[in-house]
């Protein structure tokens, strides 16, 4: 009887096993199908990319800092010049 019952856990115990292994198995299929869809939509969206975004984020950022030295040196070649420009953008002197 002792036998009988062991062999039945053994059994027990390798279907277990059996079915963890499967369900392992189906969790990453479905895992990749779900992220292979989710990449297809995002990709149909035309949606950007993170590292593209930081990427033009960071030329905005040096054009910004181009730009406030290019109104600094401007206003100090004004100042030199004795005046800022009319209406024209002639400089007056």
């Amino acid at each position: 009887m002792t036998q009988t019952n062991s062999r039945f856990f053994d059994e027990l115990g390798r279907l277990m096993n059996d079915a963890a292994g499967a369900a392992q198995g189906m969790k990453r299929e479905v895992d990749s199908v779900i992220r292979n869809q989710a990449e297809k939509i995002l990709n149909d969206l035309d949606i950007v990319k993170r590292e593209e975004f930081e990427a033009v984020k960071d030329m905005a950022r040096l054009a910004r800092e181009e730009n406030e030295a290019l109104k600094a040196r401007i206003t100090a070649l004004e100042a030199k010049l004795g005046g800022a420009p009319d209406a024209g953008g002639k400089v007056e002197g």
